[in-house]
């Protein structure tokens, strides 16, 4: 008799181990395979788990082991895409299940449709053939229309990646305008001379995919390329991540989502604006897509190009040290001059209105007399203005005028925001940007009954109203997640922008990245501050990075000689290291600036953090957990020199949606010394826990290595 068939299954729960199974190849169709998607019963219910390992010998009778129930119809995962899982369970202190599980898609894991999903696949593929028309393409540069530096860099290119399968990251530094797009889609037209070659190309966010998408389509037309991130139906992404799995497609473009897709035949991976922080996941397993790619190039030998103006100071200063290959793009591409920068100092009366100037807004003005005196001329230029607050709805906060009354959300520890009729609802309503929770404006203050309830502070709705009063003719249009999620889609609302439909677009950081603006001859930052003095140690790196995303889409189509816009920033603070650095565009000197600062506190990347986060019904139930946690990190002598356990804190939102929540921030010198701290507080946490609820107090908790927010 032949021995049986025992295969271990992961599923996605919060559990450090598999549970065996046995398999019956006849009645299956198929012999057992690691990496095979299949439907396992668990409990009173079935779940869909993935293989892990497949042998004879389990740990418990035979008899009393329940059978696989059915398997998708799908290949096994491939051997890369399995080692590049395992690695992110490892690394990210996740259990196996709920690393592999969550990265395919929805329509992959409902057992009831599989036997229909080959037909759909069909129908799928007729459809589109029967539908075919030619994609929107825009935007290609052949070779030969590249100015010499970006010839010289796509030169440079080509030699890093000449020797086939070796590892090679390369950092292409430019500035903004100075076509890195160009280079790098002209360099992988070459890896996809090959035509089974597969490339990945990850960009930050989903509203610039459409545009990246376009292009990639004007270079390569008879290529098969699909497209991934949370904006596209159930249906689309299973059929695109099955393209992809399977080889057929050969461009993957999408957002982090991607960065875990199998890709059989992959050539090389290319991560647009790497320094951006939506690469990092902020649910589940918190893993950094960035460095997933560059880890994922180095176990399957490819080269990875990361693309940035303003690079992280990690990969700057890996360059730096000649770990990656460093290319850099000095001029703008059409020879446009850099955009002039203005410091205007809120502090300063000669920059704020008098009681007597001519055009003075009626009410307080929202912006100062140096800007709007820019903006005006710029529209006497007829040249388009984009005006950059980085907070949207109407107001932060609602306040009282009689009495301590402010709008704070009953569920957490922020305020509700004030939003204008037709942003959310047809009503005016407060809503809370962390739980959702939204409610009418209350007619008077729900504390004393004053009726006048006064706003404070500005978002993008409060200043689009200013400067409808203050310019009355001009076209005036609102891009926030708030107005991409109305009637028109963000795309549509940049398209109106592109074709010269607007004269003046206030936003929130979706209008700062990667676009390619072809008229913008002024660029405003409102309250640069905000972001400026924060709890956050990267903070300034962030603010500088993002005003010189800004800051570069003035002037980018100017030709040679020409002037190349101007921007203007609003502060209180202008001898900061950020606005100086900003104003002579000197990003390697605030990059060594920064480098230095780190260095001197010894914080990243420096050292090597990880965070220990719990939430409960009340805050110090949370702090007692983390608490007692260090507490049995010091008894068992794990403290030293080289790591250290700071006490837990309160996070910086305190409360979501009625739980409180708190921290506990671990440091390390290295990488090895933090990695075998985490294991054991993940054993320690597994062995009083209910997947990751504890068993005494009911506290919820989650390990979380390299956070970019602490």
């Amino acid at each position: 008799m032949a021995p049986p068939i025992v295969v271990q299954v992961v599923v996605d729960k919060p559990l450090a181990q598999g549970f065996d199974y046995l398999w019956d190849s006849e009645r299956l169709g198929h012999p057992p395979a690691i990496g095979r998607l299949v439907e396992a019963p668990f409990g009173r219910s079935s779940l869909v788990g993935a293989i892990i390992k497949v042998g004879s010998h389990s740990d418990f009778q035979i008899d009393k082991l329940k059978s696989i129930s059915s398997l998708a119809p799908l290949p096994p995962l491939d051997p890369a895409a399995l080692r590049l899982i395992n690695f992110a369970s490892q690394y990210y202190i996740h259990a196996l299940g709920e690393t592999i599980i969550p990265t395919i898609p929805q329509m992959w894991k409902k057992p009831e449709n599989w036997e229909k999903i080959p037909q759909k696949l069909i129908a799928a593929e007729d459809k589109k053939k029967k539908n075919a028309q030619p994609e929107p393409s825009e935007g290609l540069i052949k070779e030969a229309d590249l100015n010499e530096e970006q010839k010289q860099a796509l030169e440079k290119l080509r030699q890093c990646s000449s020797n086939k399968k070796e590892f090679k990251a390369i950092l292409l530094q430019g500035q903004t305008g100075s076509g890195k797009t160009a280079v790098f889609l002209n360099w992988l037209s070459e890896i996809l001379g090959d035509a089974s070659a597969q490339v990945l190309l990850l960009v930050p966010e989903i509203n610039l995919t459409p545009q990246l998408e376009r292009r990639v389509r004007a270079y390569f037309p008879d290529k098969k390329m699909v497209v991934l991130h949370s904006g596209v139906t159930e249906k689309e992404r299973g059929i695109a991540w099955h393209e992809a799995m399977t080889g057929k497609a050969q461009i993957i473009l999408g957002t982090r989502l991607a960065a875990l897709t199998p890709l059989p035949n992959l050539c090389a991976i290319v991560v647009d604006e790497e320094h951006d922080p939506s690469y990092k996941q902020q649910d589940g397993i918190r893993y950094s897509a960035r460095d997933l790619a560059v880890w994922r190039a180095h176990d399957v030998k490819v080269p990875i190009l990361l693309s940035s103006a303003t690079p992280s100071l990690e990969t700057w200063l890996a360059a730096k040290a000649g770990r990656y290959e460093h290319i850099r793009l000095d001029q703008r591409a059409q020879g446009a001059s850099l955009p002039r920068v203005h410091l205007v100092n809120t502090r300063d009366p000669q920059n704020q209105y008098s009681p007597g100037d001519v055009g003075k807004p009626q009410g307080k003005s929202l912006i100062t007399k140096t800007l709007a005196k820019a903006i005006s001329k710029n529209l006497e230029d007829k040249k388009q203005s984009l005006i950059l607050i980085n907070r949207r709805g109407y107001a932060p906060v609602l306040s009282c005028a009689a009495c301590t009354w402010l709008s704070k959300c009953q569920q957490c520890s922020s305020y509700m925001v004030m939003h204008k009729a037709g942003a959310l609802t047809k009503k005016p309503v407060l809503s809370c940007h962390h739980c959702g929770l939204a409610k009418p404006i209350p007619s008077h203050c729900p504390d004393c009954g004053n009726a006048d309830l006064k706003t404070l502070g500005q978002g993008t709705q409060k200043i689009e109203d200013a400067i409808e009063e203050m310019w009355s003719g001009a076209r005036v249009l609102r891009v926030d997640t708030d107005s991409s999620r109305s009637s028109k889609g963000a795309e549509e609302l940049f398209q109106e922008i592109h074709q010269g439909k607007v004269d003046i677009v206030v936003g929130t950081q979706m209008i700062a990245k990667g676009h390619d603006y072809q008229n913008i001859g002024l660029v405003a930052v409102l309250d640069a501050d905000g972001r400026l003095f924060s709890q956050d140690f990267r903070a300034a790196e962030r603010l500088f990075a993002q005003l010189v995303q800004v800051a570069g889409r003035a002037g980018r189509s100017g030709k040679e000689g020409q002037a190349g816009g101007d921007i203007y920033i609003e502060t209180q603070y202008p001898e900061s290291a950020v606005f100086q650095y900003l104003l002579r565009h000197d990003v390697d000197g605030f990059l060594s600036h920064t480098a230095r600062e780190r260095e001197e506190a010894g914080l990243p990347p420096y050292s090597y953090q990880a965070l220990v986060h719990a939430e409960a019904k009340s805050l110090d139930k949370a702090i007692q957990f983390l608490s007692a946690l260090k507490a049995q990190l010091k008894s068992q002598g794990r403290i030293s020199s080289g790591l250290r356990v700071y006490d837990p804190v309160p996070k910086a939102v305190m409360r979501v949606a009625g739980t409180e929540r708190a921290q506990l921030l671990i440091e390390a010198d290295g990488r090895k010394q933090l990695q075998e701290v985490l294991e054991l507080v993940d054993r320690e946490l597994r062995a009083n826990s209910q997947g990751r609820i504890s068993k005494t107090g009911r506290i919820r908790w989650l390990i979380e290595r390299d956070p970019i927010a602490i």
